[in-house]
């Protein structure tokens, strides 16, 4: 094996790839890159057994080839050559020669039989959506995901499509989101749960121009990036039945300026965070909204100007939530429902954005 290629465009190649790398393994095989050299294009492929991506970049390709090299090594060497034509070529000794300008570097590489096959899937069962749709889709829920291994299902998002519409939700416990957005075409109605942390690794991947198809079979799901491709193993399990979360009624509705609430939010959690509970209340009476935080050191107290429908309204929150949510909403009006002190609310914007976010409020003390 022995091709030529530039050296930015290789190292941006493992950087996309090395998303798969298993950080947690007790295979060798699973820490390395494998590269696969044929008609003018260099193949790289990684996977962790959950999730696989291939990657392909333009190569003079003088013999054509396949070996395996260690990951985290070839990545952390070939950044360093990013301004440089490289040559690569393997010897007998199952070693990489790494050659560029008047110098050279050799790397021993891994037994190429021991690496994963990694399979496209059938192309049959799909749905296409414009990347801006799908990102926006994903980003408006990936941070209601949970993090502790409690509940393993809710590690994940759940994306329903129905049609020509595509739905994705994410709750943690203690909050609920809900995105949706319009298809270009599907297959068939899905119904399924990918790993948050590996679908929030797709999608910055990608641009904001033109489409992708999605294709699930079986356990897993395809995404086809031109010249990335992401296979990804589903979870399984029985979602939670979110609809039954959301209030159908609301006795106090408030709706108040998206970026002075965010800010309001901001500089009132400044003193709460010191004390690690991010605890903000909010006293909603007539058309006022005051937001208070406490802690050992200080208090601070801002007052926004709302609209109020309904009952007035003492309840606290964790700010991070809020403002989570908030950072992810375009329209510059939003609605918050409520029904009591221990019932969560539910944010919405006040138009376009097809989007809901529940948070449960937090006993004050």
């Amino acid at each position: 094996m022995k091709f030529r290629c530039d050296g930015l465009e290789l190292s941006d190649a493992i950087s996309t790839v090395s998303k798969a790398i298993s950080g947690k393994t007790t295979s060798q095989i699973l820490e390395g890159i494998k590269l696969v050299c044929a008609d003018d294009k260099l193949i790289l492929s990684a996977t962790d057994l959950e999730m696989s991506i291939e990657k392909t970049i333009r190569a003079e390709v003088e013999t054509t080839g396949e070996t395996v090299v260690p990951g985290r090594l070839f990545g952390e060497y070939i950044k360093k050559l990013t301004n440089q034509q490289i040559e690569c070529e393997l010897n007998e000794k199952n070693q990489l020669r790494i050659a560029y300008t008047d110098s050279e570097g050799v790397l021993q590489c891994m037994e190429i039989s021991e690496f994963p096959q990694i399979k496209e899937l059938e192309k049959e069962s799909y749905f296409e959506i414009s990347k801006e749709n799908f990102k926006s889709l994903i980003n408006n829920v990936f941070y209601a995901v949970a993090q502790d291994d409690s509940r393993p299902i809710l590690k994940g998002v759940l994306i329903e499509t129905t049609g020509n519409s595509i739905r994705a939700v994410a709750v943690d416990g203690c909050r609920l989101s809900i995105a949706n957005k319009e298809l270009v075409v599907s297959t068939a109605d899905f119904k399924i749960i990918v790993p948050g942390k590996n679908i929030y690794e797709i999608v910055k991947m990608m641009d904001n121009e033109g489409f992708i198809k999605v294709y699930i079979h079986s356990n897993n799901i395809m995404v086809d990036l031109g010249d990335t491709i992401v296979i990804n193993r589903l979870i399984d399990g029985q979602f939670i039945n979110y609809r039954q979360i959301l209030p159908k009624d609301y006795s106090t509705v408030v709706t108040v300026n998206k970026e002075q609430l965010e800010d309001a939010i901001d500089r009132a959690s400044v003193l709460s965070r010191i004390d690690k509970n991010n605890l903000v209340k909010f006293d909603i009476k007539e058309k006022n909204l005051m937001l208070t935080s406490n802690s050992e050191i200080g208090n601070t107290k801002e007052n926004i100007t709302v609209g109020v429908k309904g009952n007035d309204l003492n309840i606290s929150f964790n700010s991070k939530y809020f403002s989570d949510c908030l950072r992810v909403i375009d329209n510059p009006y939003v609605k918050i429902n409520f029904n009591s002190q221990i019932q969560p609310c539910v944010i919405t914007p006040c138009e376009g954005e097809d989007f809901t976010f529940l948070i449960l409020p937090v006993k004050s003390r």
